[in-house]
């Protein structure tokens, strides 16, 4: 009787109750942790895919003598390696903000985020290139505009889902704005 009672039995998964007609789980530490390590490894992916690519064209395409040597150039110009960290944290602040949306099932129950998302990763990957080192200004203002009306729908359509997405948006939205203004002013320069 005492061995039956010291004996340790392994922890049962699930338990069922009959609540109402309803069925309760009880979830074991096992499973949160299970839960925790598929939302971190998601996380992970979902950060460090979009990273990655940023900095492999800033690594890639380095920093441009154009932009340097721009005489009548503008004293809120920005320096171009705040162009280079701020594009690296605008790519973080939309990949968090994308695993939010994710994590609430609004890239299934939303048929326009994921495309949305997967344009706006694109269009500030091709942005970089064209603009500060092939010297394609006007074809570089329009990748830009059209950046910046990629990220306004990303907003519309990841408000429905978690607010905390749309506020991690908002300051990709003032970047993108601010990089159309100085794309403008390099078609006038």
């Amino acid at each position: 009787m005492a061995s039956e009672i010291l004996q340790i039995k392994p922890q049962v998964e699930y338990d069922m109750y009959q609540t109402n007609g309803a069925t309760r789980v009880r979830v074991t530490s096992e499973d949160k942790k299970a839960q925790t390590m598929k939302a971190l490894r998601s996380l992970t992916i979902a950060i460090a895919i979009p990273l990655s690519l940023t900095l492999f064209i800033i690594f890639k395409f380095g920093s441009p003598k154009r932009y340097r040597t721009i005489m009548a150039k503008p004293i809120w110009f920005p320096p171009l390696w705040l162009i280079n960290l701020a594009s690296i944290g605008s790519s973080f602040s939309m990949s968090l903000a994308a695993w939010f949306v994710w994590v609430n099932r609004g890239f299934h129950m939303n048929s326009d985020a994921l495309p949305l998302y997967i344009s706006q990763i694109s269009l500030s990957i091709v942005w970089h290139p064209l603009q500060l080192i092939n010297d394609s200004v006007w074809f570089g203002f329009l990748v830009c505009l059209l950046h910046f009306g990629t990220i306004f729908a990303c907003y519309l359509s990841f408000r429905k889902f978690n607010h905390f997405a749309t506020d991690l948006v908002k300051p990709c939205l003032v970047w993108s704005a601010f990089l159309t203004i100085i794309t403008c002013k390099l078609l006038i320069i």
